[in-house]
């Protein structure tokens, strides 16, 4: 809404622009909101903003397994666990895929477990076959119908958002942020009483052995950054970084497209934190929304 009120034809964007999904664990689920989500972009597309091009009823998506289901507990689990996330996530028609490895509820993953997600990505895509057919579960009851379901339940949510004013004042009410802190209530009391098994946490418990291979941040390496990012300070065109880090300030301040400004501070070597700390002294920070 925001690019056509600035002038912009939608065939001349709604092609290039592309989102990112997280799969899941209840497989049928899964595949069917993917399925869902794509038939609703095709509708938004040609009944409400007036598509014509039929690139821009298609919608490219990115997935990436859920972290807040992995577990600490018995980890080899979540090798189990993101295989079948991923593949609902190709049965649902992602596009590009990411699966997370079965260490990150402990740390940042090591080589070894970023290379079984790998190797988990490269068999689904090559040994099973779910890559060569379009939409395999079409046709089958159960995931239509569940097709249906989220496809209508998602409207509503729109719908609301629609009635509030939009998604930015939606969220400056705090409804998202309460929505999701609900489902996460409901999912943990689930968790506790145990009408929701998690293998390995609520039910078939077991003595773990430690979990002695976790990736560690060397000090070192630390060292080696902040020195490399000295350097780059002493070397800089001082003068020129601040009249790009004040240009973008003015160019945040009057509501203009900051893109660029950011470009030429990237260009003239400001840091990621001076960019940021530019847009915080501007527009200032999030906050949760608590009063609910």
């Amino acid at each position: 809404e925001s690019a056509i009120e600035s002038g912009l034809d939608v065939d001349s964007f709604a092609g290039r622009l592309s989102f990112f999904f997280v799969a899941q664990s209840n497989f049928f689920e899964e595949v069917a909101k993917f399925r869902a989500a794509r038939r609703m972009w095709a509708k938004i597309m040609k009944e409400r903003f007036g598509a014509m091009n039929d690139r821009s009823y298609t919608m490219r998506f990115h997935t990436q397994t859920a972290g807040v289901t992995l577990t600490a507990q018995q980890p080899d689990n979540n090798v189990i666990r993101t295989t079948v996330q991923a593949l609902a996530a190709i049965l649902g028609g992602t596009q590009s895929l990411h699966v997370n490895s079965k260490d990150e509820a402990l740390a940042l993953p090591t080589e070894e477990s970023a290379q079984i997600s790998l190797r988990t990505q490269q068999i689904l895509a090559h040994e099973i076959g779910v890559s060569e057919t379009v939409d395999p579960l079409a046709g089958s009851y159960f995931v239509e119908s569940l097709t249906d379901q989220i496809e209508a339940g998602a409207f509503n949510y729109i719908e609301k958002i629609d009635e509030m004013g939009g998604a930015v004042d939606a969220l400056k009410e705090g409804f998202q942020m309460k929505e999701i802190h609900e489902t996460a209530f409901r999912y943990q009391q689930e968790v506790e009483k145990e009408e929701r098994v998690v293998v390995g946490v609520n039910e078939y418990q077991s003595d773990s052995p430690t979990v002695n291979k976790l990736q560690g941040i060397s000090a070192k390496e630390t060292q080696k950054q902040l020195k490399r990012l000295s350097r780059v300070k002493s070397e800089r065109d001082s003068k020129m970084v601040s009249e790009k880090l004040l240009s973008l300030k003015n160019v945040a301040s009057e509501g203009s497209n900051t893109m660029p400004a950011i470009l030429e501070c990237v260009e003239s070597f400001a840091t990621v934190g001076e960019i940021s700390d530019v847009l915080r002294d501007v527009f200032g920070e999030q906050r949760e929304f608590t009063s609910f």
